[in-house]
Order: C-alpha cells, then sequence, then structure tokens
C-alpha cells in the first residue's frame, strides 16, 4: 500500500467512527442480538414505541425527516422488525408495519413531537443510545429506561450561563459584522435583552410570535439610545449593524435554514410548514423593529439613513470577523446546552467557513452568493469529518455552524426600506437574504454528503427474506393454503 493509500484509508477513519446516521443509510443492523417475540402485538408495538421517541428528540433538535426516518428504522431492526413504514410530517412520526404469516394483524404507532426546541446534550445522548442499540447492547425494556431518563433530565446549567452564551453569541455577531469593541458591547447587551425578556414570557406561555415582537423591539431601542449618547462623546456605532445582531440572534431560535434543509433532503410538506412559521415569527420581528423605529423616532432619537446595500469587507478585518464567526458558533452551541467537544468543533468549522469566505473569496471579487455556498460548503465538510471522529452528531457543527452567517443585515435593511415606501429596494433585500439561506442550506447539505460519502461504511444488502414476509399477499396465502390442501403421495 502507498503512502497515499495509507494517507486515504487514514483520512477515511476506522469503521469505529461511523457516524450513526452513515450506519443507518447504508444498512441495518448486521445481526439481531436483542430480537423480541414479532407475533405479539404488545412487543412490536413497544419496539416500535421506542423508535418514535428516539425520532422525536431527532426532529426537536433540528435533524431532517429523511435522516430521522433512516435512524428510527435502524433502532427498530436492531431488534428484529426489519420491516416497517416510517413517515414523519411536520411534527407528527406515523409508523405502521404488519406482523404474522399465516393471521396477518397490523400495528401502528402514532406520535407528536409537541416541542421545537434545541438540547444538543439530549440529542448526543439519543445518539448513543442509538449506536448502543445498534450494537445489540441494550434490550428494550433497559432503552426505556435511558428514553425516560432522557426526557426527565433537566437542563445541563441555569439560566445565568445560558444568557452568557447569548450575551457572547451578540457581541461575537457585531464583530463579524464588522462592529468595534463598543459595538460589541451594545450587541452583547441587546442579546441579553432579548433572550433575558423571552425566558420571563416563555414562562408566562406566551405564543413565540409575540417573543419576536418584543425581539425585535428590543433590537431597535438599545441601538437609537446608543447611537445617540456614542454622539455626544465623539464615538460613532452604526445601529444598523447592531439591528442586524439583535435579529440575528432572533433568527437562531427559528427553523429558516432547518425547514430548507427538508425542502433539500425531499420533504416538501414539513419544508413548506416549517417555512410558513418561520415567515410568520419573522413577521413578529418586522412589527417589532417598526414599533422599535416609531418609539425611538418619539423619543427624538432619529436613527441614520441606511445605504441600501452592504460594502465588501476589507481584507485587515478579516481577522476579527473569523474570530467573531468561531465564537458566535462556539457560543449558540452553548445556549443548546452543547458537550465542550461539539462547542470547540462547532466554532473550529465557523472560523474554517469565515476563513475561506473572508481571506479568500470576498477579496478575490467572488460573487456574494458564490462566496456563501462555498463557506456553507466547507462548513458542512470540516464539521461532518470532524464530528464523525469525535463521535458528534453532525447535526450539531452543520446547524450551529451556519447560524452566525444567517442574514440578519439583508432583514433589517429590506425591513427599513419597506417602512419608508422603498417597495422595490426593500423586497429586493428580503429575497436577497431569503437566497442567502438557501445558499447556506444547500452548501451545508452538500458538504455534509461529501464528508458522508468519505466516511461510509461498506454497503451492505439486507436479507430477502425479511422483504419477502413482510410483503406477503392474497395471492401468496391462497397458494400456500391450497398447497396445504394438496395431499401429499408417500414414498415406497
Amino acid at each position: 500500500m502507498t503512502k497515499v493509500e495509507q494517507l486515504w484509508q487514514r483520512f477515511r477513519g476506522s469503521r469505529s467512527h461511523v457516524a450513526t446516521i452513515d450506519a443507518a443509510r447504508t444498512s441495518p443492523p448486521p445481526s439481531v442480538l436483542a430480537p423480541v417475540d414479532l407475533t405479539d402485538p404488545t412487543q412490536v408495538a413497544a419496539v416500535m414505541n421506542i423508535g418514535a421517541r428516539i425520532g422525536e428528540i431527532l426532529i426537536a433538535n433540528g435533524t431532517t425527516s429523511s435522516d430521522a426516518i433512516a435512524q428510527i428504522r435502524t433502532v427498530i431492526s436492531a431488534y428484529g422488525l426489519h420491516y416497517c413504514h416510517v413517515d414523519i410530517t411536520v411534527n407528527t412520526i406515523t409508523m405502521n408495519t404488519i406482523i404474522g404469516i399465516e393471521r396477518r394483524t397490523p400495528v401502528n404507532v402514532f406520535r407528536v413531537v409537541t416541542m421545537m426546541s434545541e438540547n444538543y446534550r439530549k440529542l448526543q445522548e439519543a445518539d448513543r443510545l442509538m449506536r448502543s442499540i445498534r450494537a445489540g447492547a441494550t434490550r428494550p425494556e433497559v432503552a426505556e429506561k435511558i428514553l425516560d431518563d432522557i426526557e426527565n433530565e433537566p437542563i445541563p446549567y441555569r439560566n445565568a450561563r445560558n444568557l452568557a452564551g447569548w450575551t457572547v453569541m451578540g457581541a461575537s455577531v457585531s464583530i463579524l459584522l464588522g462592529g468595534d469593541l463598543l459595538m460589541a458591547l451594545v450587541g452583547g447587551l441587546t442579546a441579553f435583552l432579548i433572550m433575558g425578556f423571552n425566558k420571563v414570557l416563555s414562562h408566562n406561555s406566551l405564543p413565540y410570535f409575540y417573543h419576536c415582537v418584543l425581539g425585535g423591539f428590543l433590537a431597535t431601542i438599545p441601538a437609537a439610545l446608543f447611537y445617540d449618547f456614542s454622539a455626544s462623546i465623539g464615538h460613532t456605532i452604526v445601529p444598523s449593524q447592531v439591528i442586524a445582531s439583535g435579529i440575528i440572534v432572533l433568527l437562531a431560535g427559528l427553523t429558516l435554514v432547518q425547514s430548507l434543509f427538508d425542502g433539500i433532503t425531499g420533504s416538501p410538506v414539513t419544508a413548506a410548514s416549517r417555512f410558513f412559521q418561520t415567515m410568520l415569527s419573522s413577521g413578529g420581528i418586522v412589527a417589532g423593529v417598526a414599533i422599535g423605529l416609531y418609539f425611538a423616532e418619539r423619543m427624538g432619537v432619529g436613527l441614520p439613513p441606511l445605504e441600501t446595500m452592504l460594502g465588501k469587507p476589507s481584507l485587515g478585518s478579516a481577522g476579527w470577523r473569523i474570530l467573531g464567526g468561531a465564537l458566535a458558533s462556539a457560543s449558540f452551541a452553548v445556549t443548546c446546552f452543547a458537550e465542550r467537544q461539539a462547542v470547540i468543533v462547532s466554532g473550529l468549522t465557523a472560523a474554517a467557513g469565515s476563513t475561506i469566505y473572508y481571506v479568500f473569496l470576498i477579496p478575490l471579487g467572488t460573487d456574494a452568493f458564490l462566496a456563501t455556498t462555498a463557506c456553507a460548503i466547507v462548513i458542512g465538510l470540516a464539521g461532518g469529518l470532524i464530528s464523525r471522529s469525535l463521535l458528534i452528531n453532525p447535526v450539531i457543527t452543520a446547524v450551529a455552524g451556519v447560524t452566525p452567517f444567517l442574514p440578519g443585515s439583508g432583514i433589517y435593511r429590506g425591513l427599513y426600506a419597506v417602512l419608508n415606501e422603498q417597495m422595490v429596494v426593500g423586497m429586493s433585500n428580503i429575497f436577497t437574504a431569503i437566497a442567502t439561506c438557501m445558499a447556506l442550506a444547500g452548501g451545508v447539505i452538500f458538504g455534509e454528503w461529501v464528508a458522508r460519502r468519505i466516511r461510509r461504511p461498506q454497503l451492505y444488502i439486507p436479507y430477502r427474506a425479511f422483504k419477502r414476509a413482510g410483503r406477503l399477499t392474497f395471492q401468496q396465502i391462497r397458494r400456500a393454503e391450497a398447497a396445504a390442501r394438496r395431499p401429499r403421495r408417500r414414498r415406497h
């Protein structure tokens, strides 16, 4: 074996470092070490319920429907149930199978995902449970107990650390957008106020739409106040960048990029539902920003005129922007309760994407959409490879890696233009922001696909007998009954 082949084999990694989704995509478990009685509807329904509960954790944390279906199937296949229909539509998981040979009995399981909130610690624990089930080391009753512990587990740390993560993210996004230390301070304070008030509203079960309205308002008022204060001390801040950092913090809690993930991977109904929900929440941000601008004018603190398009960043500020992107991604992973390794990997992937964007592509005059797509591809590829080496769920690095690059500036500029009766400019900026999100989603998925192809395990062909048993038809039943009634010839 040559040196190049040895390097390639080392780069692909050993079979022990195969991601759960890669193993689920390529093959069912190679052997059933903890089977259940497939003729008992109670045991079969219990196994399907284990798969549905794991799917609920996956969907709630941003896993695409196609990947969640593949991982649910690998869980139930590990217990011997190789033939089962699984469908995920928006927040519902439906499973159906038919057991028995002579007497066919349908078994159905239906589960609703009640809360869509990122908790990457639970996602990582569910990933470990799937690995254990696939290896045959966890029997169904033990898996149920582990799932109970995962669902009842309290948040890993208190609100102070969570709010600190959001504060660092707001400050880092301000630096990523080209701000100085004062703007980073204002951006961090804005993020702290937005998420602090949102936590208070969450305790009172107020719909999330009003969280977005209040968040848009709080993203505008501090920018106006500090703009007036900075002018009095001879220092100038750019309020549009402060407001954009607040919008990015709000967008991080939405499912805009995740909805595009579902659309690209073949789940249009789920993607359309999540996209509409995101647009409705974005409408709340629009209303909040409009109210904030109105109150700012009433207080006599008018914001300066806003240029229609952003200027290109200079090469001299690339280092600070790369640092801002890395810190923003890592701090977002902290707010989602990710483990330490996942936080570090998220920051590294965002730094890699920022380096490609600010050091190589933008200085060379590359188109913004092409540069954004290339940045997302690097994030998906680097995050996918590193996360697989460290046995981290690739969803964590993919979502956290692209979060700092959400088009907060484009959305604010579009809203500002629409509120000032510049419909053409406003709609152009809004559609540009949506196109940027599509570039981020498409680039990350392509980079993740390349990482999956590099680190994929050997393809395994399932047993044909399982498929035949699951596809038994009336014609086969009639033939079997006729053969049973046919008299057998005695051998002399």
